[in-house]
């Protein structure tokens, strides 16, 4: 992504509706603004319809985000980004996005504004393991995929250099990774690891545990990151020319800002620098700005088909010019072919909407995400907590093995970022502090550093399979301030999973003890997500990882588009995002879907030709 910068060009929706474009695509966080960049590049002219504000594109703009999260009472994914009520997204506090109407909530969030999700990630870019593609045909769980890792080794390489990976490419062949090289390197060295993974990994390291009664052993390794860290000399030997340049501050007119991570503990929701990669990165460094057309505040109602050929028309679109206003101009966008980059929720919302439910009757179907199992602890000495990004260590040693059969991977996070996440936050710790250990002034100061530099929290990713009772839907009876559909989640887990976080639970029992830590891990049952599995209770987070609602296949029977993410009833339309993954492994999924975007982007300059 080391280019110089150039961008994209504002219009209005007078100039969307009136000129007919190569490419309309909905959607301008990573996969739509990867797509715009590759056809723009071979001289397509593309529109993006993007449903939020376009703030973001500049530094003052993104300067409000950070102000508007640090006056924030709650802090949470969209915290950092003002209520839109033409745009919802499904963490907003003062009007309810989604219908929850399953067994559990799915229990996560994205970001409906320029850059999507991308705004709020974690940052983590792993690749998906070879077995992660045969879920179905090698363990008997969820889906198969219609490719191998193998087909997507040329389109990973391209997306690690458009996201800037840093990373450690020997830990993460360790780990079961392939490459198209065996001395393939990352575009950055990997982040440091914190000096809490430092502690963790003295007392872990080699430590064996028993599953289905094989014996695995606990390897603590780093994380690939889309991060600004130090450039990796030997990543030019690959094709490129010229030394790998992180890019800092996304905008017109870059200056020194951003181009190194500095360690803030804030990747979510938003880098206080602009460390992290997020799709307007992307956006902005679009070679051919007049070739990209993008129109903001424009939110994509209904995919207008040609009844006599089955292919798309066009995408209806409702205009506002106030978030705060219901008022809206309805205009039609028009071209040769038409993207969804959304999310998953979001694309088969919209297609719903449109009544274009699929041949195989599985728009919607197969949502998937990462249920995080969460245990947290005291260290016995201080760890510096706090410092870092919110995550750079990890255990992998569960992500593959037999035990699929019988119960999900999962992926162990080591948390820098405190207790946060589980509900337990600073506030808790000061409540306590002054209440019930009655400590004040200088007391009170050495009792809050020592409580919190030694907390550690650590999160268990668990893979989710397909199962077509996990859906999203639409009921004419939840529509939002613009009229457009709601999503209706229904959502649960099964016992595949459950098993596994009844396992991971124990094994955060035995880390703690190895590190001789005070578990203070408690799962109330009045949370919406408690469950219980064998007589215990636990509950889960959602990892915003939405999936699996338009699943590629083999055929229009089995599945919604094919390999390259076209729709199999609309010759002219495609799904990109992880909505189109049959699986999802324990992997992020970002990385994935953005080299399923590089080769999607490439058959459609064929279907272009």
């Amino acid at each position: 992504m080391s280019q110089s910068q150039t961008g994209v060009k504002l219009v209005d929706w007078q100039t969307a509706s009136q000129t007919n474009y190569d490419a309309v695509i909905v959607g301008g966080g990573i996969a739509g603004a990867i797509t715009a960049k590759q056809l723009s590049e071979q001289g397509k002219r593309v529109l993006i319809l993007e449903a939020g504000t376009g703030e973001g594109l500049t530094l003052e703009g993104y300067q409000n985000y950070l102000e508007t999260f640090y006056s924030s009472v709650v802090k949470h994914g969209n915290s950092p980004y003002p209520l839109n009520p033409n745009a919802l997204s499904p963490t907003d506090d003062v009007v309810r996005y989604f219908e929850e109407k399953g067994h559990l909530p799915l229990s996560g969030s994205y970001t409906r504004i320029l850059g999507g999700t991308t705004m709020h990630w974690e940052g983590k870019s792993l690749r998906m393991l070879p077995d992660d593609f045969k879920l179905r045909s090698k363990y008997g769980q969820g889906l198969d995929w219609p490719i191998t890792d193998q087909e997507l080794w040329k389109y990973y390489r391209q997306a690690e250099y458009e996201i800037g990976v840093a990373g450690n490419a020997a830990e993460e062949r360790e780990l079961g990774i392939t490459f198209e090289h065996d001395d393939y390197v990352f575009p950055m060295q990997e982040m440091p690891p914190s000096y809490l993974d430092k502690k963790v990994r003295q007392k872990i390291q080699g430590t064996t545990v028993e599953l289905n009664g094989k014996k695995i052993e606990l390897k603590l390794s780093t994380f690939p990151q889309g991060r600004n860290g130090i450039p990796n000399p030997d990543y030019k030997e690959y094709g490129h020319n010229k030394d790998f340049v992180p890019t800092g501050l996304s905008g017109k007119n870059p200056v020194e800002y951003g181009e190194r991570c500095q360690g803030n503990a804030n990747c979510v929701p938003i880098c206080p620098v602009q460390a992290k990669y997020d799709a307007r990165k992307t956006l902005t460094t679009i070679a051919f700005p007049e070739r990209v057309h993008l129109l903001t505040q424009a939110v994509a109602s209904r995919v207008e088909i040609d009844p006599e050929t089955g292919r798309v028309s066009g995408i209806q679109y409702k205009h506002y010019r106030d978030k705060n206003s219901p008022a809206y101009t309805v205009a039609t966008a028009k071209g040769r072919l038409f993207v969804l980059a959304t999310n998953a929720v979001e694309n088969a919302r919209l297609m719903l909407s449109s009544n274009l439910s699929s041949t195989s009757g599985l728009m919607g179907c197969n949502l998937m995400d990462h249920p995080f199992l969460l245990a947290w602890a005291l260290m016995p000495e201080v760890t510096g907590t706090m410092r870092g990004p919110l995550v750079t260590s990890g255990i992998g040693s569960f992500r593959n093995g037999e035990f699929r059969k019988e119960q999900c991977a999962f992926g162990i996070d080591i948390h820098n970022d405190g207790w946060g996440w589980s509900g337990t936050g600073v506030s808790d710790v000061v409540r306590e502090a002054i209440d019930n250990n009655k400590k004040y002034g200088s007391e009170l100061r050495q009792e809050l550093i020592s409580r919190i530099s030694r907390q550690l929290l650590l999160s268990f990713m668990c893979e989710l399979p397909a199962n077509p009772s996990n859906r999203v839907s639409i009921d004419p009876q939840y529509k939002d301030q613009l009229g457009n559909y709601r999503p209706v989640i229904h959502f649960d887990l099964p016992d595949y999973c459950k098993k596994a976080m009844a396992y991971a639970r124990n094994l955060s029992r035995t880390i703690f003890e190895r590190l001789g830590a005070e578990d203070h891990t408690h799962y109330d049952k009045s949370d919406p997500a408690y469950f219980e599995y064998e007589g215990q209770g636990y509950w889960f987070r959602g990892g915003n990882h939405f999936s699996g609602t338009h699943v590629m296949g083999t055929t229009k029977y089995n599945s919604v588009v094919d390999s390259y993410l076209r729709s199999w009833d609309h010759e002219n339309l495609y799904l990109l995002g992880a909505g189109s993954m049959p699986s999802i492994g324990s992997s992020n999924t970002t990385l994935p879907l953005a080299a399923l975007v590089f080769r999607a982007s490439e058959q459609m300059l064929q279907d272009l030709a």
